[in-house]
């Protein structure tokens, strides 16, 4: 009889020590495998109260790619609040007679990554024109005699992070962060084979050198741009057919202005002035014209932080990363830069009790290689975010994967990553990350699920 209590308290240690073992054994299967020869892996395992399941080198810092957005989404919530919004204003110099605007047009903001998104129903980039429109129209301007002004001063000069490669920074997924962002800073060019048909809005200035070849039946092209730069070059290969490749802006502000021109043209509003931005105006060694503080026409506000971060979760927005580690910065070392940013993560989860030497943060979405996280960092910050009022909101930003469990993801060449959450089919609750780096394979994600599916 007393054997029966002592086998019920003894239940729940052999129960996880099961698990560990077909864990351990799944673990090992895949790294004795030909494409894991030369690679790395992390791996934790919790319960849902942080009691300890499995790891394997838990503590290494490996590049995790993307699943190292879970920090910054978890840091930004807990810092700004679910309903942060970020503001963009139009606002003027000088003075309004008679219709004619005897000033400046200025646009500024503080950063807003979702200005003329298309991912936000009542935010996309006709609803801003509207509203622009409509307020230059309650004021009555039809002429304006000045210049347009894009003030993209909010953040430092340094839209890209140190550590991205050149190979990234002209694609969509590498754009960078002004303090004045228009259509997350993304281009589409329809391309027809190797001939480019067109781009979806103006690049200002930029010249074009076009590499192209056809071949093959997908998307294997690159385009290189970078921050401020006249030039741009597509290269690689395309299908012979008509394709979308989109590409980072190298100078948004101004792709911003152009299309403001083109608004005021179509209604009816007078300008004959030029499109200029702060930045330029320091770069050409003018005079830095800001936005005026008063004279305020139009206050335009985002989505609120729990929506953005979503699609920051959800789509893994490298772009959204970076302008909330600015945000950050700004925000709590009124400083608009990526080293004051990275500082406030680290030191944000520091005090939540993740050793520094587990989170060498490069920047705040993953793509640079000069990341190191480790699994053991991922899962004891996703069980601190468990513990929050917003972590519905948090969790929900989590996509389903291919073996059909919810957890973020992260990629790179030869890297593959996951985080997240489970519940087992007998209930049990687990929390994980795992993360491989060089192991030569095309089907990384199956590898991963093998030792992941343990726990379903």
């Amino acid at each position: 009889m007393r054997l029966i209590p002592l086998l019920i308290l003894s239940s729940p240690f052999f129960f996880a020590q099961n698990i560990a073992q077909k864990l351990d054994a799944a673990t090992k299967n895949l790294l004795s495998s030909t494409p894991a020869y030369a690679a790395n892996l992390s791996f934790y395992v919790a319960d849902e109260g942080g009691n300890f399941i499995y790891e394997y080198r838990g503590n290494q810092g490996l590049s995790s790619a993307s699943t190292q957005k879970i920090f910054t989404a978890a840091a930004v919530l807990e810092t700004l609040g679910t309903n942060y919004q970020y503001t963009t204003t139009a606002s003027y110099s000088g003075n309004i007679n008679n219709g004619n605007l005897s000033g400046n047009l200025f646009v500024t903001s503080n950063g807003d990554p979702t200005l003329g998104s298309w991912r936000y129903e009542g935010y996309k980039p006709e609803n801003f024109k509207q509203k622009f429109l409509d307020a230059l129209k309650q004021k009555g301007i039809s002429k304006i005699s000045g210049d347009l002004v894009l003030d993209d001063s909010y953040f430092d000069s340094q839209t890209i992070p140190g550590g991205w490669p050149w190979n990234d920074l002209g694609n969509y997924y590498g754009a960078g962060v002004w303090g004045l962002n228009w259509r997350e800073n993304q281009f589409d060019i329809i391309m027809n084979g190797k001939e480019m048909k067109n781009l979806n809005v103006d690049l200002p200035n930029v010249k074009w050198i076009n590499d192209v070849k056809t071949g093959g039946s997908s998307d294997q092209s690159l385009v290189f741009t970078a921050p401020f730069s006249e030039v741009a070059i597509i290269n690689g290969t395309l299908p012979a057919k008509s394709v979308t490749v989109s590409g980072s802006m190298p100078n948004p502000p101004l792709t911003l202005g152009s299309e403001i021109k083109n608004w005021l043209k179509e209604s009816g509003i007078d300008f004959k002035g030029k499109v200029t931005s702060t930045s330029m105006q320091r770069i050409n060694g003018e005079t830095i014209q800001n936005a005026p503080k008063n004279s305020i026409l139009l206050e335009y506000k985002s989505p609120t932080l729990d929506k953005i971060v979503f699609w920051f979760l959800r789509k893994s927005v490298n772009f959204y990363g970076e302008t909330f580690v600015k945000t950050l910065a700004k925000e709590k070392k009124n400083e608009g830069s990526f080293d004051a940013g990275i500082a406030y993560l680290k030191e944000f989860w520091k005090a939540k009790g993740i050793n520094p030497a587990m989170i060498n943060f490069a920047d705040g979405s993953g793509l640079s290689p000069q990341n190191y996280v480790s699994a053991r960092a991922e899962v004891q910050s996703l069980l601190w975010s468990r513990k929050q009022p917003w972590f519905n909101e948090f969790f929900d930003g989590f996509p389903v994967q291919g073996n059909g469990m919810k957890m973020k993801s992260g990629t790179m060449k030869d890297t593959k990553s996951f985080a997240g959450y489970h519940t087992s089919k007998d209930g049990k609750k687990y929390v994980f990350a795992i993360i491989i780096n060089n192991y030569q394979s095309s089907n990384l994600s199956d590898a991963l699920y093998k030792v992941l599916n343990v726990l379903k």
